[in-house]
């Protein structure tokens, strides 16, 4: 996961790259594979949900995600979350800039 976390006018924008093949049940299927695909996102700043997001698997290999917040301080880490639907979850931090 790659991620970037800016500050500015007291609102933090989260641009976040997720390396995930995201392969719905129709391409699997072509690709004799089963299905794999990202089901829930979440970022906590300081403990805190700032972001929320139950994703299908309508949704492009590698989703690239974009969303802000109010309140975060400079040298702070944003924790991002994800979870498919096989049960792998995996984990990433963004620090504020």
């Amino acid at each position: 996961m790659r991620t970037i976390a800016k500050l500015k006018n007291d609102v933090v924008t989260i641009k976040a790259l997720i390396r995930h093949p995201m392969l719905s049940p129709f391409v699997a299927k072509k690709k004799h594979k089963k299905p794999k695909y990202i089901t829930h996102i979440t970022a906590k700043y300081n403990g805190e949900l700032v972001y929320d997001f139950y994703s299908t698997q309508n949704i492009s290999k590698n989703p690239f995600i974009e969303f802000s917040f109010r309140g975060g301080k400079k040298g702070d880490k944003v924790e991002i979350n994800w979870i498919d639907n096989t049960g792998e979850t995996k984990k990433g931090y963004a620090q504020i800039r």
